[in-house]
C-alpha cells in the first residue's frame, strides 16, 4: 500500500518515539518491536500516557519526605502569619480564624474550581484566581499547582493580616493585583489609625513586655501604625471583590451592585455590614482592646471591627485544617488529611472499643499512638464548635437581609379544588443583591414550600432537592434520568452563565468558558468591546438575584386532585442557601466527602408554617 508524505511521517515518528520509550523504560521485548508501531495512534497514546504518569510520579514527595521549601525562611520572615500577630490580637486572630477571607486558600472547592477552570481554558487564566485566594503565596512566586501541604504558613492562611494590613496605595478595580509590602514582625503596619495607641506602649516595653527587633525579651511588636484611610472605605475591597476573568465577563460584581445602591447613597460602607457588631445591618461596631499586651489590656472601649467578615459562605474542610487552629500547627496537613474524624477517632467510645478490641482499625502510622488522636480529637471539637457558631451567624445575615410576607391565600380552601396562594420575598439589604458574591455557578439561593394535610402527610411539595442534594431543574441527575419530575413551580434566585451554542441558542453553564463553539478554547480580550454588547461575545450572565430593596411575588398552586379531605392543614415555608450545587462540584471533581459536608450545612432560615382550614 502506498502511503502518502504525511502517512509516512506519522509512522516514522510513531516509530521514533516508540523506540525512545522502549530503550528507556526496557519494556518492549524484542520480538514484539514491528507490532508495537502498527498503530500509530495507539503508540502516541501509550507515549503521552506514560509521560504523564512520569510526571505526576516525579511531583510525589517520597513516604518519609518531607515536602521542599518553595521560600527561604529569610524572605517568608518578610511575611508575618497571623498565627504571629494573634499573639497580641488574640479576639481578632479568633474572629479571623472562622472567616471567609481565612478559608480562602484551604476551600477544597475553590482548588477544584480553579483546576477545572484552568484545564478548561488551557491555563490562558492564570494567576487570575490565586492572587485573590493566595496572595501573598503568589506574590512570593508559589506556583498556582503547589499543594497545600507544600505551601508556606502565610500562603495557607489566605486572606491574611498582611493582606490588608501592609497595603499602602489604592489600588481599586485590579483584578486582586495588589501588592502586599514585605517586611518583619516589627515593621509598621497600615490600618485606620483611629485612637492608636501603640507609640505609648513602644515608649514603656519593659511594662508590657515587648520588643521591636530580635534583641531583648517579649512579644514581638510592630513598630509603628501608618494610617490608610482606604482601608476603612468601600474601595478597599473592590480589588477582590470585582473581578472580571480577562475575556470581559464579571466573576465578581459587588462594587456594580454597591455603587448605584442606596446604601452607598446614605455614606453606608461594606465595613459597616460585615464588621459591625450586627451581622449584615449598619448598627454600628461593638467595643473592644485593641490588644492585650503582657497581660495588659490596650486602649480598651475603642471601636472594634469584627473580622469574622460574616456572609453565608462555610467550610467543607477538614475540620483539623480549618478553622485554622494554633494547636492543630503540631500536625501537618497531610497528617490531618489522614486522620478520619467522622468515624470517631479520639473520642472516648472509639477509644475503648480499641482498647477491648472490638474493632481493629490498621491506622497510619503517624495516629497509631491513641494520644495522639485523643489530642487531634480536641482540636476537632474546638474547631466544629466554631463552624457551627458561625453557621448561628451565617442565619443572622440572611434573616437580617431579607424579610418574608404571606402566605397570601386566594379564597376560601376547599376539598378537591386548587389552591393558589403566594410570598412577598424581599431583599432589605440596601448594599448588594440578594445573593450577591460569585455568580454562574454559587451561591444558591431557593424557596422550599410544602403542603401537609390533615393525617401529616406530605401531599405537595416545591423546592424539594434530589437523592444529590440538587434541585429538580435542568441540572438535576434524577430529572435527566427520569427518577423524579421538574419542579414545574421552582423559585430560586442563582444567577447562571449562559453560552451560545453553534445552532445560535443559548444554554446555562456552570462557567463562562464556551466549549461548544471552541472544544479548546483559550480566555483572550475579545475583538469587539464588551461596551458594545454589554457582554463578551458567546457567554453572558442571567441575573435572578434581588436587587437592594428589591421584592418578588411567589406563586404557587396546588392541583385540587391531591387536596381529598377536609381539615387542618400545614403550609410550610422555608428559605435555604448553599455554597455550591451538587452537579458543579462532580463536574470539577469533587469528592464524595466535599459533596456530604456541602449538604450538611445548607442553611435553612425564615422557616416557619402556617394553617389552612380546608373545607368540604
Amino acid at each position: 500500500m502506498k502511503l502518502s508524505g504525511i502517512s509516512r511521517l506519522c509512522r516514522a515518528f510513531a516509530c521514533a518515539v516508540v523506540v525512545t520509550a522502549a530503550s528507556s523504560q526496557n519494556t518492549v521485548a524484542q520480538n514484539d518491536g514491528a507490532d508495537a508501531v502498527t498503530d500509530p495512534r495507539a503508540a502516541l497514546e501509550a507515549l503521552v500516557k506514560a509521560d504523564q504518569e512520569r510526571r505526576v510520579k516525579a511531583k510525589e514527595p517520597k513516604e518519609d519526605e518531607a515536602p521542599r521549601q518553595a521560600v527561604d525562611e529569610e524572605t517568608l520572615s518578610l511575611y508575618p502569619t497571623a498565627a504571629q500577630c494573634g499573639e497580641c490580637h488574640k479576639q481578632i486572630y479568633e474572629e479571623w480564624s472562622s472567616s471567609q477571607h481565612a478559608y480562602a486558600s484551604i476551600s477544597p472547592m475553590f482548588h477544584k474550581f480553579e483546576q477545572k477552570f484552568q484545564e478548561m481554558t488551557q491555563g490562558t487564566v492564570g494567576t487570575f484566581c490565586v492572587r485573590c485566594h493566595q496572595q501573598v503565596g503568589t506574590q512570593l512566586g508559589e506556583p498556582r499547582d503547589t499543594p497545600l501541604w507544600a505551601r508556606s504558613a502565610i500562603s495557607r492562611e489566605g486572606v491574611s493580616c498582611i493582606t490588608c494590613h501592609r497595603v499602602k496605595e489604592a489600588y481599586n478595580k485590579v483584578n486582586g493585583e495588589r501588592r502586599v509590602e514585605p517586611g518583619k514582625i516589627y515593621e509598621p503596619v497600615y490600618g485606620s489609625g483611629e485612637k492608636s495607641v501603640i507609640k505609648d506602649v513602644i515608649a514603656n516595653k519593659d511594662t508590657y513586655s515587648v520588643k521591636t527587633s530580635t534583641d531583648g525579651r517579649g512579644n514581638d511588636i510592630h513598630e509603628g501604625m501608618i494610617t490608610n484611610d482606604q482601608i476603612t472605605k468601600s474601595e478597599f475591597c473592590v480589588s477582590c471583590h470585582q473581578v472580571a476573568v480577562n475575556l470581559g465577563i464579571k466573576l465578581e460584581i459587588v462594587w456594580d451592585q454597591y455603587r448605584d445602591s442606596p446604601a452607598r447613597k446614605a455614606g453606608v460602607s461594606c465595613q459597616d455590614c460585615h464588621m459591625g457588631k450586627v451581622p449584615g445591618q449598619p448598627k454600628g461596631y461593638a467595643t473592644a482592646p485593641s490588644a492585650v499586651v503582657g497581660g495588659k489590656e490596650i486602649n480598651p472601649g475603642r471601636k472594634h471591627a469584627s473580622h469574622r467578615f460574616v456572609g453565608p459562605g462555610y467550610s467543607i474542610a477538614h475540620p483539623g485544617i480549618f478553622p485554622h487552629n494554633t494547636k492543630a500547627q503540631a500536625f501537618s496537613v497531610k497528617d490531618w488529611l489522614q486522620f478520619d474524624w467522622r468515624s470517631g477517632w479520639g473520642t472516648t467510645a472509639f477509644e475503648d472499643k480499641v482498647a477491648d478490641g472490638k474493632i481493629k482499625v490498621a491506622f497510619p502510622k503517624r495516629w497509631a499512638d491513641p494520644l495522639d488522636r485523643e489530642d487531634a480529637r480536641q482540636i476537632i471539637e474546638e474547631n466544629l464548635a466554631k463552624l457551627d457558631e458561625r453557621d448561628k451567624l451565617r442565619k443572622q445575615v440572611m434573616e437580617n437581609s431579607s424579610d418574608v410576607k404571606g402566605p397570601y391565600i386566594q379564597g376560601a380552601p376547599q376539598v378537591g379544588k386548587a389552591l393558589a396562594f403566594s410570598y412577598k420575598i424581599k431583599n432589605t439589604n440596601t448594599g448588594h443583591n440578594l445573593p450577591s458574591g460569585s455568580l454562574g455557578a454559587q451561591p444558591q439561593l431557593w424557596v422550599n414550600v410544602a403542603l401537609v394535610d390533615p393525617d401529616g402527610k406530605n401531599v405537595w411539595e416545591s423546592g424539594y432537592v434530589d437523592s444529590n442534594g440538587d434541585m429538580a431543574n435542568l441540572h438535576s441527575l434524577d430529572v435527566a434520568a427520569g427518577r423524579i419530575k421538574t419542579d414545574q413551580q421552582l423559585v430560586h434566585f442563582q444567577t447562571m452563565f449562559l453560552t451560545t451554542n453553534v445552532k445560535g441558542t443559548d444554554r446555562e453553564m456552570y462557567l463562562p468558558v464556551n466549549v461548544d463553539i471552541d472544544p479548546l478554547p483559550h480566555l483572550r480580550p475579545p475583538q469587539i468591546p464588551t461596551s458594545v454588547l454589554n457582554h463578551p461575545p458567546l457567554v453572558r450572565m442571567e441575573n435572578r438575584s434581588l436587587t437592594p430593596l428589591g421584592e418578588k411575588l411567589v406563586t404557587y398552586q396546588v392541583p385540587g386532585t391531591l387536596i381529598k379531605k377536609p381539615g387542618k392543614y400545614r403550609l410550610a415555608f422555608r428559605m435555604r442557601s448553599r455554597a455550591e450545587p451538587i452537579y458543579f462540584m462532580r463536574f470539577v471533581r469533587a469528592t464524595k466527602e466535599m459533596e456530604q459536608s456541602m449538604n450538611e450545612r445548607i442553611m435553612n432560615f425564615h422557616d416557619f408554617a402556617v394553617e389552612v382550614d380546608v373545607k368540604r
